[in-house]
């Protein structure tokens, strides 16, 4: 180990590719930075991910590894896995020792992998962070050499395998929009979401939904929505961000129930429009969440802590693809009473006539759900990691 550790440790953070990956890790590299302003801090990635430009935009160093996806079929990649892995991990051992570092801390992905390995054979300590519901490989690698392992969602399918190796649960760590958004709410949630409804050119005394499928979208969300305006204007007003190249199509079903006159965009100069607010993105989402008393969503894994965390009240429509782990991610919402779910099959227009106008009038049972959900959600799950790592690294 390092033998100014004590002092000032050497912190490596391994992951990326995603946002999913990527914001985690710079949450939890912060704050290290605010526990210890003197530890040192690295981040290991690849150059095609999100972390290539967020990670020294955030101000930390990145080295870089190319990608080892792991083999899922016999073809030519899983023949050249075997020799792309020795030598990622080869280099991994080298820049480790050039940081001199005391430990890693992965966040799954592709760089997460060959970092565990490398860490393992290094004698280093490991700590990983797992975020979805169902574990993906890299983090079940890693979990066989972690001393600790942080969980958003129990039962994700990773075991603490190493002797004396601890297993927690939590949460996810907040990117720091949603940190800061939570200390308003819990100081003034009447004046956050005056704030967030000023923002973004919406009343704050009316009810709000706010409809997200993320940046690309989903297409069943925002048919039925759109098409379901005339019912939900008569109750609220809605913020649907519709994805990218997905907006005309809304503004087109939007303005074929109630008219054009319904239809405004985001942001103050909207203000005195209509009261159905359609863009295909908004940078500064926790406005919306500020003001919003309804979401409509998908259930990624980030998706699901944020709104636990800022204690919303969500309609989840989990994505129908893959090995169904958006379901996962939000049943135990669901379950504590915080959330409704719906099978993306089921989100028609009719689905939201039939419910989401009830819901919208019953303002007890909407407060009870954002209690419930406030209740299931973490907020200090980014300084949990960080004091978690920097007790592995001082105990070396």
């Amino acid at each position: 180990m390092n033998q100014a550790a004590h002092i000032h440790p050497h912190i490596v953070l391994a992951g990326g590719g995603t946002a999913g990956h990527v914001n985690p890790l710079l949450a939890v590299a912060d704050a290290i930075r605010a526990i210890d302003p003197e530890a040192r801090i690295s981040v290991i990635g690849t150059q095609v991910g999100l972390e290539s430009r967020l990670v020294p935009a955030a101000g930390y160093e990145l080295d870089t590894i190319e990608k080892v996806p792991f083999p899922r079929r016999p073809d030519l990649d899983a023949l050249r896995f075997p020799v792309r892995w020795r030598r990622e991990t080869a280099h991994v051992k080298q820049i480790l020792r050039s940081r001199e570092a005391d430990v890693v801390v992965g966040f799954g992905g592709y760089a997460a992998a060959p970092v565990y390995a490398a860490a393992h054979a290094m004698g280093l300590p490991v700590a990983l962070h797992e975020s979805n519901a169902r574990a993906g490989m890299a983090n079940k690698l890693g979990a066989r050499w972690a001393d600790y392992i942080g969980v958003v969602y129990e039962g994700c399918g990773l075991k603490a395998a190493k002797d004396g190796a601890r297993i927690e649960r939590v949460g996810l760590p907040l990117r720091p929009a949603i940190a800061r958004l939570v200390g308003k709410l819990e100081s003034d949630r009447a004046a956050a979401r005056r704030e967030g409804a000023a923002a973004l050119g919406v009343g704050a005394d009316q009810p709000i939904v706010l409809v997200t499928g993320g940046s690309l979208g989903a297409v069943s969300l925002n048919r039925a929505v759109a098409s379901a305006a005339d019912d939900l204007l008569e109750h609220a007003q809605v913020i649907h961000l519709t994805g990218r190249g997905k907006l005309d199509e809304v503004r087109r079903i939007v303005a074929g129930r109630v008219g054009e006159a319904a239809l405004a965009g985001i942001g103050a100069e909207s203000a005195h429009a209509g009261d159905y607010h359609a863009a295909e993105y908004l940078e500064r989402i926790d406005l919306a969440f500020a003001c919003a008393d309804l979401i409509i969503c998908r259930s990624g894994a980030g998706m699901v802590s944020e709104l636990t965390a800022l204690g919303l009240p969500a309609v989840y429509v989990p994505l129908p693809i893959g090995n169904g782990e958006q379901r996962f991610n939000a049943q135990p919402v669901v379950d504590a009473g915080g959330g409704i779910m719906v099978a993306d099959a089921d989100m028609t227009a009719d689905w939201v006539r039939a419910h989401v106008p009830g819901l919208l009038a019953d303002a007890d049972r909407l407060a009870a759900m954002g209690r419930k959900a406030w209740d299931y959600g973490i907020r200090d799950a980014a300084e949990t990691m960080a004091r978690r790592t920097l007790d592995l690294a001082r105990r070396g």
